[in-house]
């Protein structure tokens, strides 16, 4: 359970990081990499918002 703990943070990290180059530079680097409204893209955003979510309840939980 320990390895999905760290997942879930680097994909939260990965999302604030794009977030951040969103507002400094008006770049998307997820859009830029796997395309805009593709499959993939979807997929890791959604991933990015559970893993957020997750580490939150996880943070409450204990």
């Amino acid at each position: 359970m320990e390895w999905l703990k760290k997942l879930a943070a680097l994909l939260v990290l990965i999302g604030a990081l794009n977030w951040g180059a969103i507002g400094l530079f008006d770049l998307n680097v997820v859009t830029e990499v796997f395309g805009s409204a593709t499959t993939v893209t979807k997929v890791l955003y959604s991933l990015i918002g559970l893993s957020g979510v997750w580490l939150l309840l996880s943070k409450y939980k204990s």
